[in-house]
């Protein structure tokens, strides 16, 4: 398709984001700024245009969803959970739980999707809110979980393979000595009894997104 945007062009990508969303505050977290998209519809329909093809990843980085939310609200209220401690956000999506994680003084973050759109929409809100996040576009849940303190987890269970996948990955981080966080609303395939729930939100949400106004979210440790 002419046109169509080349994502090993960061600048394209970085003029795409400016252009299909704007700086907002999500509800429950209004001391972090992102750019998010509006609407969903449009979005999702102007990213497989740009990039003159289907199937493409959901632009997930343009919304701040109720698990994120939730996730990011806890480590602001909660940052000796985190102070000083290595982190990985998996599936960050925009880096709202990355930049939060940040902000209540992690030593180290490592933020994780295998969309490259989303790294470039990361980097652009690290730098809305004055902080520095590494990025990795490798898909980490398909090996062993390297040496860290913390893994942070926002809405990963809305697909069965995909649930999966990320239990294995937290099991192997636990048993290597990791905590882990999750922030969920109980997604589709959200393991029950798997975990212990540390705090519980009303998350403002996009009915569009979710249909509800108001998601009941909790964050939970393995």
């Amino acid at each position: 398709m002419s046109g169509a945007l080349d994502l090993k062009d960061a600048r394209s990508a970085e003029v795409f984001i400016a252009a299909n969303t704007r700086p907002l505050a999500p509800p429950l977290v209004p001391e972090i700024l992102l750019h998010l998209a509006e609407e969903s519809l449009p979005i999702w329909q102007k990213t497989e245009e740009e990039l003159g093809e289907m199937n493409v990843p959901p632009p997930y980085w343009a919304f701040a969803w109720a698990g994120g939310q939730a996730l990011a609200r806890y480590l602001l209220d909660n940052p000796e959970r985190i102070a000083g401690k290595s982190v990985i956000d998996l599936g960050t999506g925009s880096g709202l739980t990355a930049i939060a994680a940040s902000r209540a003084g992690a030593r180290a973050v490592l933020a994780a999707d295998i969309d490259a759109l989303a790294l470039t929409a990361i980097g652009l809100n690290a730098a809305l809110n004055g902080v520095e996040i590494e990025t990795t576009r490798d898909d980490l849940l398909a090996g062993a979980p390297g040496e860290v303190e913390i893994v942070l987890i926002g809405d990963l269970f809305y697909e069965r393979e995909l649930a999966a996948r990320v239990m294995a990955y937290i099991e192997k981080a636990a048993a290597a000595g990791a905590q882990v966080l999750i922030g969920d609303p109980k997604r589709s395939y959200f393991p029950a009894g798997r975990f212990t729930p540390v705090a519980e939100y009303q998350v403002p949400v996009t009915r569009e997104l979710e249909d509800a106004e108001i998601k009941r979210t909790s964050v939970w440790q393995l």
